[in-house]
């Protein structure tokens, strides 16, 4: 075997335990790891051992080794559905992958890193890539040992297996983990062995399926700021969602103290040196009760709005006589339906074309608010900016919640299963309802509930786009134009509200045209990634706990000014 092998794989090394004769090199080895990466040293055969001998410096990963027997492999004879597996082709593809890594809070590769020649080349790349979009969906990684030290045994491994938390389609991390395994055992490999956190289940569970079974093997990382979390124990802040949990994450790594006040409803306090505030989460006290209350009114929201010059939908209230919605309608042909006071997407029908369907709307919508809004459709996409500090931080597309025919399944069963794994990706926090707004988007889209979907076709169950209701988020920060962003900042200054998600409806985000929909004073933060929105919103709430490289960039622009 190659002595004290330390493979490079682009997030990290793994450091093979088994190609060390002295405990003291492979802990030296570990101490060279880089910045911002993840040196994994798997197959350490006595890892008490180099525990003792470095216990401030590094810990026992508390992942399981499973294994898999290739020579007792079985292919499926079930066939894709929507995806196809192949293997990483061009830079977009490794952008690709990157952008499901920082979706999944993995380490991301550097993107030259996966054009680097390496003969003979042990590292497997494979993506799984949706057959309608192109768009690359899901991925994997394998190491061929032999090819990375000379493996005695025939060895091969599985490195991040990861599907972007928006496919819509099933099955694709068993695809991509079987098709590594078949390219694997082509190439003469033994076995595949794979690093699973002890707690995921769900990963577990399909691993066990696809005949992986657990083996006494022991992984040993550094303590980086990476790691924190698999080394400082449980988090004591229990029962917090997703946006309350991205926010005292953040604090935490400042080391902010947080205190849980109501974690069921998102309630903590932040405390650093003598300053303290009380957050839920990403609306704090710095927001005034006035700003929370013309957000919480939607007919007041927009008239604010459009007085200081964005432009807003024509709206009319249920209070104005029964001519006056019919002529509305006449009028604009297509009309959206919502409460004047609500959130999460409740009560909003969206596509409303006939006086039937406008009186059950507004049946729905008093169920959420006494106060009922009738206004134009505005056809586009709903782009979504997160405005801290009077500065837009993030913009998402938001879509609405679709899903892909298998022609096995039925429309229900189809939404069952992507609601579940929605609720998976989003810590619960998103799912598909089978209410009567999600049965007439159905219906209208010419399908029922119990209609078999054609094996490949999309089809749209929802019309509003909200994370809550299944929707999904597309990060173009890096591409939204700047007249929207200037829509985004007047309405957060118009209400004088620090932290504000605002909604417009956009042909395109790269382009100036847009209609306002309403603004939020308490976005969700969570779900932008790779954008920084809990570190800006920390900053906000707390200036003297900026890291100080952040302080310096930040403080560039004004120094270049002066």
């Amino acid at each position: 075997m190659t002595p004290n092998c330390a493979f490079d794989v682009g997030w990290g090394r793994l450091i093979f335990g088994q190609t060390f004769e002295k405990l003291s090199d492979l802990l030296e080895t570990l101490r060279e790891e880089g910045p911002d990466r993840r040196d994994i040293a798997v197959y350490v055969l006595d890892p008490h051992v180099l525990l003792a001998h470095a216990p401030q410096e590094v810990f026992l990963d508390p992942s399981h080794t499973y294994r898999l027997d290739l020579s007792a492999y079985r292919p499926s004879d079930r066939p894709l559905s929507g995806f196809v597996i192949r293997p990483v082709e061009t830079p977009a593809d490794a952008e690709a992958i990157n952008r499901i890594y920082a979706a999944r809070s993995m380490v991301t590769v550097p993107p030259q890193f996966f054009d680097r020649e390496r003969d003979p080349d042990p590292i497997v790349y494979l993506v799984a890539e949706d057959e309608t979009t192109h768009q690359v969906v899901g991925t994997v990684t394998g190491v061929d040992h032999v090819r990375a030290f000379d493996d005695p045994e025939r060895g091969a491994s599985l490195w991040c297996l990861a599907v972007d938390p928006q496919a819509r389609q099933p099955g694709i991390g068993e695809a991509l983990v079987r098709r590594l395994a078949e390219h694997l055992a082509e190439a003469g490999a033994a076995f595949l062995d794979l690093s699973v956190m002890h707690d995921n289940a769900q990963a577990i569970a399909l691993y066990e399926k696809l005949g992986f079974a657990r083996v006494p093997y022991f992984t040993v990382k550094r303590k980086n700021p990476i790691n924190e979390k698999l080394f400082a124990g449980p988090e004591l802040l229990e029962g917090f969602n997703p946006y309350a949990r991205i926010i005292i994450n953040e604090a935490r790594r400042r080391g902010i103290v947080v205190e849980a006040i109501d974690a069921a409803s998102g309630f903590f306090r932040l405390t650093y040196g003598a300053r303290s505030v009380r957050c839920r989460e990403s609306l704090s006290e710095l927001t005034s009760a006035v700003a929370m209350s013309i957000c919480d009114d939607k007919a007041v929201t927009s008239r604010i709005v459009a007085e200081a010059g964005v432009r807003v939908p024509e709206q009319i209230t249920t209070a104005v006589p029964m001519e006056e919605m019919v002529a509305f309608l006449e009028r604009h042909g297509r009309l959206v339906v919502k409460p004047a006071h609500g959130e999460q997407g409740q009560g909003i029908s969206v596509g409303i074309t006939s006086l039937a369907e406008l009186k059950t709307a507004i049946g729905e919508a008093r169920r959420v608010s006494s106060e009922v809004l009738v206004e134009e459709c505005v056809e586009g996409e709903d782009l979504r900016l997160v405005v801290i500090n009077f500065k837009v931080v993030a913009a998402a597309i938001r879509r609405p919640a679709a899903v892909v025919g298998d022609g096995r399944s039925t429309v229900r069963e189809l939404i069952e299963s992507q609601s579940r794994r929605r609720a998976a990706a989003t810590g619960g926090e998103s799912r598909i309802p089978c209410d009567g707004e999600t049965e007439r988007t159905v219906r209208d889209a010419g399908f029922a509930f119990d209609a078999v979907l054609p094996a490949g076709q999309e089809l749209k169950v929802r019309r509003t786009a909200n994370l809550h209701t299944g929707g999904t988020i597309h990060d173009v920060t890096d591409v939204v134009h700047p007249l929207l962003v200037d829509a985004g900042v007047k309405v957060a200054r118009a209400i004088d509200i620090p932290v504000v998600g605002v909604d417009l409806m956009v042909k395109s985000p790269m382009q100036p045209g847009y209609a306002f929909i309403e603004a939020n004073e308490r976005p969700g933060l969570a779900n932008h990634e790779p954008q920084p929105t809990a570190e800006r919103f920390i900053d906000l709430l707390f200036p003297l706990a900026i890291p100080a490289s952040v302080r310096q960039v930040l403080e560039a622009p004004q120094a270049r000014a002066e």
